[in-house]
C-alpha cells in the first residue's frame, strides 16, 4: 500500500523498520481470519515502543494504536474472547497489519495522533471538528508591523496569539487592537501606495504610518503595548495610557486626553467581555466531559494570559464502549496536533496515562506542559463552568438529534427507504449562458452537514454543450457514481447515497435515470425538487424516475428540510461558480505561453500594454522590454509564430 508523506513532526519513513503481516488462509472464519493475520505478525515483534495500524482486505486503516512494547501489546489482539464486542468486530476485518517502531513511547503517542488525523480509522476515537483554529498574527518583517487575522500554517515572520475558538473572538480582539493601538491592519501593497490617511485614520482605529502620521519609533511603542496585552500584562498597559491621559491633561492638551481616553474605554471593555475568573492562570486551556444517551461531549476554554479567548464544544465521534478516561486522552492528542499546547490543562476526568501524554506534549511545546484536575479555588471554580457548558451543549446536541431522527423517520416514509437515510446528496449546477458551468454536490447526515464531502465538479466534457443543464447532470452523475463503483463498489465505506435529491425536474430526473442505468445502479432512491410556479419556494413538485409527482402541504416539516438542503446545494453551487467567473476574469492569454511566470507577464504587459500587442510584437521588440532575456523573448515569439 502507497504510504503518503508524513507530517514534519515526526518523519515515518524514519522510523528503524517497518513489518507487514500477511493474510490469512480464505477458508476459516473472520475472526479466526483476523487473529491469525495478527499472530503472523506477533511473531516478528521487538518488544520495543512504536505504532501499528490494522488493515482490511483492501489495505485500508482500521485502526491505529501505540504501545510501550510492541509485542505484548498487538498479541493481546489475538486473545479475542478476552476482547469487547468493538474490537472483536475490529480484529473480524484485519487482515493485515503494519508497524513502525519509534525510540520512545511518547514518541510513538505523538506518531499516533499524526497518523489517526490523517486515515480517521473507524475504530478510533475521532475529533470531528478538525478545522484549523483562527490566530492573532503580528507580523515581524515590516518596519511598521501589521496586525491580522491568520489560519493554517504558520510560515509568516511574526508573533502569533490563540488559539481563539472562533473567527467572532478574534474579530473582537482585533477591533480592540485597533481602537486601543491604532495598529495597521492593510496589506503591504496598500500601504506601499497610500498618498493620504485611509478611513480607519479618519475613524481613530489606524494611526496612519503609510503617510508619516507616526514615527518609527512612536509606532514600535505601540506594538509593544498590543505584545503585553495580547501577552496579559494588560495592567502595565493601562498603567501608561492613563499616565499619558494625566500628562496630556495637565498639558491642557484636552483633545489627545480624550482621545487616549477613549483608548482606555476600549480597552477595559475588552478586559470585561473576557473576562472568566482566570486571573493569575496564565495560558491553560479548560476541557470538561459530559455524556448520556450514548453521546458525549467535551467544553474547551480558551485562556491566555488570563483572558478568555473564546469556548467551543467537540463531539467526538466512535466513543461508545470507549472508557471516558480514554476518550479524554485521545481527544487532547488530537487537538494539540494542530494547536501548540500551553503551559497548563485543566480537565474533569483525568486522561489515560496522564505523565506519558504531558511529556509527549512538553515535546511539541518544547517545555514542561501540566495536566491536572484542580479541586478548589478559581481553577475549580473555572472547570466548573466548563462542565456547565459541556452538559447544556450535550442536552442541546440531543434535543437537535431528536428532531432530526424524527425527520430522518418522515423522509424514509415519504421516500419509501428501509431506513432513515444516513447520507443524502443534493446536487446543483451552476452557468451563466453556459459559462464557467459547474456542477455542485452537497451532503448531509443525522447530524447536520459533512462538509468535507462537498464537491464540485468543472463541466468540461467536450460533448456536453453549454447551457445544457441536462447534459450537465449528466456529466456530474457519470464522473461521480463510476468514480464510486471504482473505489468502493462494495459499499463498505460510507461513501454512497441513502438518497440522492435533485434540483431540477423531469427532464434533470430523467438524466440521472439514464446514467445510472448505464453504470447498473438500480438500487439507489433519487428524487427531483422543482420549485411550484414563479419559482415559489413552499410549492415544490417532486418527481420520482417513474413519473410519479406529488407535492406537500405549505408547513409540512419534512418540507422545510428539504428546502434547507436544496438551499444549501445552491448556495454552494452559486459561491463555487462566483469563484470560477472571479478567476476567468482574471485570465490572460500570456498564462498559456510555457515558461512565462507573474512577473515576466507584467513585465510584458507593462511594455506593450496588452496580450494582443505582445502576441504581434517582433522578436526584436521582445527583447527590448524590461526584464525580459533572450531566451524568454524566444520563447514568446515561438510560441504564436509557430503555426499555433
Amino acid at each position: 500500500m502507497a504510504r503518503p508523506n508524513a507530517p514534519d513532526r515526526f518523519n515515518e519513513e524514519k522510523a528503524t523498520y517497518v513489518i507487514r503481516g500477511g493474510d490469512a488462509e480464505d477458508d476459516k472464519p473472520d475472526l479466526e481470519r483476523g487473529a491469525e493475520a495478527i499472530r503472523s505478525v506477533v511473531r516478528k515483534l521487538p518488544t520495543r515502543p512504536g505504532v501499528y495500524r490494522m488493515l482490511d482486505a483492501r489495505g485500508d486503516v482500521l485502526y491505529v494504536g501505540k504501545a510501550r512494547a510492541l509485542r505484548n501489546r498487538v498479541a493481546n489482539y489475538t486473545q479475542v474472547a478476552r476482547l469487547p464486542q468493538r474490537l472483536q468486530r475490529m480484529v473480524s476485518q484485519t487482515r493485515a497489519m503494519e508497524i513502525v517502531t519509534t525510540t520512545s513511547e511518547a514518541e510513538a503517542l505523538l506518531l499516533e495522533a499524526q497518523l489517526i488525523k490523517r486515515y480517521r480509522p473507524p475504530y478510533n476515537v475521532l475529533l470531528r471538528d478538525d478545522k484549523s483554529f483562527p490566530f492573532i498574527l503580528l507580523r515581524t518583517d515590516h518596519d511598521f508591523p501589521r496586525v491580522q487575522k491568520h489560519r493554517g500554517a504558520r510560515r509568516a515572520k511574526g508573533r502569533y496569539y490563540g488559539p481563539f475558538a472562533s473567527a467572532g473572538s478574534v474579530g473582537q480582539t482585533l477591533n480592540a487592537l485597533q481602537k486601543t493601538f491604532l495598529l495597521r491592519s492593510c496589506t503591504d501593497s496598500f500601504f506601499a501606495n497610500r498618498s493620504r490617511p485611509c478611513l480607519l485614520y479618519q475613524i481613530k482605529r489606524c494611526s496612519a504610518p503609510c503617510v508619516d502620521r507616526i514615527s518609527k519609533e512612536d509606532y514600535a511603542g505601540l506594538v509593544s503595548d498590543a505584545q503585553d496585552f495580547l501577552e496579559g500584562r494588560s495592567t502595565a498597559v493601562q498603567k501608561r495610557l492613563g499616565d499619558a491621559m494625566t500628562k496630556a491633561a495637565d498639558a491642557m492638551d484636552y483633545e489627545q486626553a480624550a482621545v487616549i481616553r477613549d483608548r482606555l474605554k476600549s480597552l477595559t471593555f475588552i478586559q470585561g467581555s473576557q473576562s472568566v475568573h482566570a486571573d493569575g492562570l496564565g495560558d491553560a486551556d479548560v476541557f470538561a466531559l459530559a455524556a448520556k444517551g450514548g453521546q458525549l461531549c467535551i467544553a474547551g476554554f480558551f485562556i491566555r494570559g488570563g483572558q478568555n479567548w473564546g469556548h467551543r464544544s467537540f463531539f467526538p465521534a466512535h466513543v461508545s464502549g470507549v472508557p471516558e478516561e480514554e476518550v479524554m486522552a485521545s481527544f487532547l492528542m488530537q487537538f494539540y496536533e494542530g494547536v501548540p499546547p500551553p503551559k497548563t490543562i485543566l480537565v474533569d476526568h483525568e486522561p489515560a496515562e496522564s505523565a506519558l501524554l504531558a511529556e509527549a506534549l512538553g515535546e511539541v511545546a518544547e517545555r514542561k506542559v501540566e495536566i491536572s484536575v484542580p479541586q478548589r479555588g478559581n481553577r475549580r471554580r473555572l472547570l466548573e463552568q466548563a462542565v456547565r457548558n459541556a452538559g447544556e451543549e450535550l442536552d442541546r446536541r440531543l434535543a437537535e438529534s431528536s428532531s432530526q431522527a424524527k425527520l430522518g423517520r418522515e423522509l424514509a416514509e415519504l421516500f419509501d427507504l428501509e431506513n432513515p437515510p444516513q447520507r443524502i446528496e443534493i446536487y446543483d449546477n451552476s452557468h451563466i449562458q453556459g459559462t464557467s458551468a459547474l456542477g455542485a454536490m452537497v451532503v448531509a447526515g443525522p447530524e447536520g452537514w459533512i462538509k468535507g464531502a462537498y464537491r464540485k465538479f468543472n463541466i468540461k466534457r467536450a460533448e456536453t454543450m453549454p447551457g445544457d443543464d441536462f447534459a450537465m447532470m449528466r456529466e456530474v452523475f457519470q464522473r461521480r457514481f463510476a468514480r464510486a463503483i471504482e473505489e468502493d463498489p462494495e459499499r463498505t465505506k460510507g461513501e454512497w447515497p441513502d438518497l440522492v435529491l435533485i434540483d431540477g425536474g423531469k427532464g434533470q430526473v430523467s438524466a440521472v435515470a439514464a446514467v445510472f442505468a448505464e453504470l447498473g445502479i438500480d438500487d439507489l432512491t433519487f428524487v427531483g425538487v422543482a420549485k411550484g410556479p414563479d419559482r415559489n419556494a413552499g410549492r415544490e413538485t417532486f418527481y420520482h424516475p417513474d413519473g410519479r409527482e406529488f407535492t406537500l402541504p405549505p408547513n409540512n416539516a419534512v418540507l422545510f428540510y428539504i428546502q434547507r438542503l436544496r438551499d444549501e446545494a445552491h448556495r454552494f453551487a452559486i459561491g463555487a461558480h462566483r469563484a470560477k467567473r472571479s478567476k476567468a476574469m482574471g485570465a490572460s492569454p500570456l498564462d498559456e505561453v510555457p515558461g512565462i511566470g507573474p512577473s515576466r507577464k507584467k513585465a510584458l504587459l507593462m511594455h506593450f500594454g496588452t496580450a494582443r500587442a505582445v502576441r504581434g510584437a517582433s522578436l526584436e521588440d521582445l527583447q527590448k522590454a524590461p526584464g525580459v532575456s533572450a531566451a524568454v523573448a524566444q520563447a514568446v515569439h515561438d510560441f504564436y509564430h509557430s503555426g499555433r
